[in-house]
């Protein structure tokens, strides 16, 4: 699906996905911060400012889709390439989730977060392809689900920041690191 908003919405979470885990490399980077929460809450804004500026992308995509009726195209080599990263990406997802547990660490779990709607939309390629192969007076779906999943992001990046940036604050003045 070369014109697909969700293969857009795809690709665009992907580069999101290497953001954010470059992110949480960077709250762990530093061996005398490794239980600093004020490193924690930086994480988590920048992750919640990115995933604000990702949802407008992949709505602004998809709302277009919908608005010039484009038709996706169905392309082999997207539908191997979604399995692959799709499983691959909810594979991610439960291990970041697990180790953010463990860690307690929320900045890990957005992470997790983002791989999980990574691989949610390798796999809406996959189904709203196939619906549009079946029933072509669906071409909307696509769009659909490309809209959905920008709010999903957009609500969790609000929330992220609604959380987060009061703590920002609180931790400032308490904590040091280089």
């Amino acid at each position: 699906m070369r014109h697909s908003a969700s293969a857009f919405g795809f690709a665009f979470d992907a580069t999101l996905d290497v953001l954010s885990s470059i992110i949480v490399l960077w709250r762990y980077s530093n061996a005398a911060a490794v239980h600093s929460a004020h490193r924690e809450y930086i994480a988590c804004v920048i992750l919640g400012v990115v995933f604000l500026l990702s949802s407008m992308c992949i709505l602004g995509k998809a709302i277009h889709d919908l608005a010039t009726k484009l038709l996706p195209e169905v392309d082999d080599f997207l539908f191997s390439v979604s399995i692959v990263s799709g499983l691959t990406c909810v594979v991610l997802a439960a291990v970041k989730f697990m180790l953010g547990r463990v860690l307690t660490s929320r900045a890990l779990i957005t992470d997790g977060f983002n791989s999980m709607v990574g691989g949610i939309m390798g796999f809406s390629i996959l189904i709203s392809a196939e619906v549009f192969r079946q029933h072509p007076a669906v071409w909307f779906l696509d769009g659909t689900i490309g809209v959905l999943i920008g709010l999903i992001i957009l609500a969790y990046g609000i929330k992220l920041l609604i959380d987060m940036v009061p703590r920002v604050r609180q931790t400032r003045n308490y904590e040091r690191f280089e």
